[in-house]
């Protein structure tokens, strides 16, 4: 016993010698390196998490045009690289597709929410998601149905916001992005925009799990606290059963609705999920089952939802913070609807001129959306087939390989490009990269788009994002309206930060100030 006790203080003390002998010689190594400081077993794993609530502003500071990809060693060995090089970025989304898929671990961290949904799947159950996706959102009448929704829920907010001087608006934003989707989604009218503003489960289940499920990112012990529920684990569980609870009483819903069809000989619906319940008839041999039907309405809520409306909140910020802007998008919109003499039209009327051509040709409005280093990384957008989280949209490497930069990528590793910090590099956008500058977009007036390898929120490659066009119809319609009708300041005039979760909100919301309304006389509308 004591020769036992005697070897097992001679293995500490052994233990003890290697720390403080391999340890300084470790740090020794890395005095030279531009990447996170490690340690031996934990490597920057406990500065990732002491960064986590300002994580893209972490990644940020160890990118330069010299040192465009980054590697991070976490807990027990694991590897992730961090890219912001455009070549890079084609070399993955595109040139070398196959070799970076999403990959067990990445799956594993959204799988309780997102399940094997378009955003969150990989081989031939991705393949399936995206031939009927890309089927179904060329389709024309969609695009029509889409045109009216936006249009209809643009005025219900426009009709709440000539009600409340001052409000939180990005919770607006969030009210109107749901309605939105349950007319396209369900063909069901929702009422997150009526004036007494009801409760919206839905939306606060979802809320919970963005802020969240981000944070298994860095917590290597989550799934341990899953297994206990114990933690935040236990409120994502108690979550997932409402969440679950809901989409299951669509569904059910959305079958009996079919079968009275059927049995009238009525017309079938055309939103997307009666859409996607119909690959269940034998021609396609029992595509979607109801799990999947489950999953592809949250991927679908999580892409159109938030993205859309965060992306509304941050421009609304910007125009706040240069209302030369602002100004002309007013004059483009009143130049482009003829309003120039005529400042009475009322909102409807207004409204119905902005259709597809009218709002495609407003260059400026397009080029102010887009600004790269003031929109949150989207969403992984709207129906954008892009969820970034926290640095990016996290790949595996299959197979040991070289980047075009020549950084070697283990097999087993993760893999991301960041695009809040490609927003913000010089050697993409110019010396002044952190100004918000429209007219970057713009070539004699006319607007230029950039590749989307290097403004990359809606993806690219096989993963390109296929409601791009959607998206951006809503918050042109959207933002038009606005800032035609009225005038916006914040009532804090300070900088607001950012909130890290799947999808980069405003930290507390934004809250603007509507001093006055003009050229404006309202119709009823119906909410």
């Amino acid at each position: 016993m004591k020769r036992g006790r005697e070897n097992g203080l001679l293995d500490h003390n052994l233990t003890w010698q290697w720390a403080l002998c391999v340890s300084p010689a470790y740090m020794r190594r890395q005095r030279g390196s531009k990447d996170p400081r490690t340690s031996p077993l934990f490597g920057a794993q406990w500065e990732a998490m002491a960064n986590m609530h300002q994580m893209h502003c972490w990644f940020q500071s160890f990118f330069t045009s010299s040192h465009r990809t980054v590697t991070l060693r976490t807990f027990a060995g694991r590897i992730m690289y961090h890219t912001v090089d455009p070549v890079n970025v084609h070399y993955i989304l595109k040139d070398n597709f196959q070799n970076y898929p999403k990959g067990e671990r990445v799956h594993s961290v959204l799988h309780d929410f997102m399940g094997d949904g378009i955003f969150n799947s990989d081989g031939k159950i991705w393949r399936k998601h995206r031939k009927i996706a890309s089927f179904e959102f060329s389709n024309r009448k969609l695009k029509q149905m889409s045109l009216t929704t936006f249009r209809r829920d643009a005025l219900r907010l426009l009709h709440l916001l000539h009600t409340f001087a001052t409000s939180r608006h990005s919770d607006l934003f969030m009210r109107m992005t749901m309605d939105s989707l349950c007319k396209l989604l369900f063909g069901m009218d929702g009422q997150n925009l009526e004036s007494r503003l009801p409760e919206d489960p839905f939306g606060k289940a979802f809320d919970n799990f963005n802020d969240i499920i981000i944070t298994r990112r860095v917590n290597p012990f989550w799934k341990i606290q899953r297994a206990l529920n114990m933690g935040k684990e236990k409120i994502v569980n108690e979550n997932l059963e409402v969440l679950n609870s809901l989409i299951s009483n669509i569904i059910e819903k959305r079958k009996e609705n079919m079968s009275v069809q059927v049995r009238s000989n009525a017309q079938k619906a055309d939103e997307l999920l009666s859409r996607f319940m119909q690959y269940n008839e034998a021609d396609y041999q029992k595509t979607y089952h109801e799990r999947e039907l489950r999953d592809f309405i949250v991927n679908f809520k999580v892409a159109g939802r938030d993205t859309t409306a965060i992306a509304l909140s941050w421009f609304i910020y910007c125009i706040c913070k240069h209302p030369h802007v602002a100004e002309k998008i007013r004059r483009e919109t009143a130049e482009f609807l003829s309003l120039e003499n005529d400042h009475n039209m009322e909102v409807e009327e207004t409204a119905n001129k902005l259709d597809y051509e009218c709002l495609a040709r407003m260059n400026y409005l397009h080029a102010s959306i887009r600004n790269p280093s003031t929109l949150p990384t989207s969403s992984q957008v709207i129906f954008y087939f892009n969820i970034n989280l926290c640095v990016g949209d996290g790949k595996t490497v299959l197979k040991d390989d070289v980047l075009p930069d020549g950084t070697y990528v283990k097999r087993g590793a993760q893999i991301s490009y960041v695009p809040y910090s490609m927003g913000r590099m010089e050697f993409l956008w110019s010396p002044d990269a952190l100004e918000y500058k429209p007219e970057r977009w713009l070539k004699d007036g006319a607007f230029q788009p950039e590749s989307p390898f290097k403004f990359t929120a809606f993806q690219a490659g096989p993963r390109m994002c296929l409601g791009k066009d959607y998206a951006y119809v809503q918050m042109t319609m959207t933002a038009s309206l606005l800032l035609h009708f009225f005038r916006f300041d914040l009532v804090d005039n300070g900088d607001v930060k950012y909130r890290v979760m799947m999808i980069m909100p405003i930290a507390g919301g934004l809250n603007e100030c509507l001093p006055n309304s003009f050229y404006i006389r309202w119709k009823t509308c119906d909410t």
